[in-house]
């Protein structure tokens, strides 16, 4: 196919998403436009089949931005981008020795969706925080910042970003704070939250371990000076 662009391409993507690239072999950006399509799918039918507090959130705001988005851009790379590669340019290669960063990064994205399931699929449930639970706007707040610190987590990591560490110990130092208040001053069964909270230690020893991943590459010229 000749080009840049590639009217055709763009065409296509505009009715079928992913088509475009797939014709000219994009077949990495082919996939991250379909997973993102299917991502968010299932957030419209968490606004659609759960009455839940994110409903009109999702339905009106949330979704229909994200599909947007993601739909004009990957026109514009089909139109536009003549070789293959990562439709987000900006995440670091495996190569910078991160990948176990980004894959944790990957996990936090995917517990953002189980929160915003058990939210939707459970809106009576009250999230305990300090032993004790908040109602009415309050309580929809509290229960709203767990899939946002998730998403925060998770792009900060697959970035790997400081910022995203820095997010990561202000939730694992409120989490085992919060899950510890809740061992001490609630009722049992305590078997969810010891291991939420031994799980997060874990976690934590080993991202403190990791930290210098976090830390930004020296430019090319700082490098070649240290070579020599």
């Amino acid at each position: 196919m000749s080009g840049p662009p590639y009217p055709t391409a763009a065409i296509l993507s505009a009715f079928l998403p992913g088509v475009g690239q797939a014709i000219k072999g994009h077949w990495t950006k082919t996939a991250e436009i379909l997973i993102l399509g299917l991502l968010i799918a299932v957030a419209w039918y968490f606004g659609i089949r759960f009455d839940g507090p994110f409903t009109p959130a999702l339905l009106y705001v949330i979704v229909p931005v994200a599909a947007v988005l993601w739909w004009g851009y990957q026109i514009y790379d089909a139109y536009a981008s003549p070789t293959d590669g990562s439709l987000f340019p900006v995440l670091p290669l495996p190569a910078r020795g991160s990948l176990d960063i980004q894959a944790i990064g990957l996990l936090f994205l995917l517990t953002a969706y189980t929160d915003l399931y058990i939210i939707q699929a459970r809106p009576e449930y009250s999230l305990k925080i300090l032993g004790t639970t908040f109602p009415g706007v309050w309580g929809i707040l509290f229960k709203a910042q767990s899939p946002i610190f998730h998403v925060m987590i998770g792009v900060g990591f697959l970035m790997v970003k400081r910022w995203g560490l820095l997010a990561y110990l202000l939730y694992a130092g409120f989490g085992i704070v919060n899950a510890a208040v809740n061992l001490a001053v609630l009722p049992g069964p305590h078997r969810i939250r010891i291991i939420f909270m031994l799980s997060l230690v874990v976690f934590t020893t080993y991202i403190l371990w990791r930290r210098k991943a976090f830390m930004p590459l020296p430019c090319h010229s700082e490098r070649s000076e240290e070579s020599h």
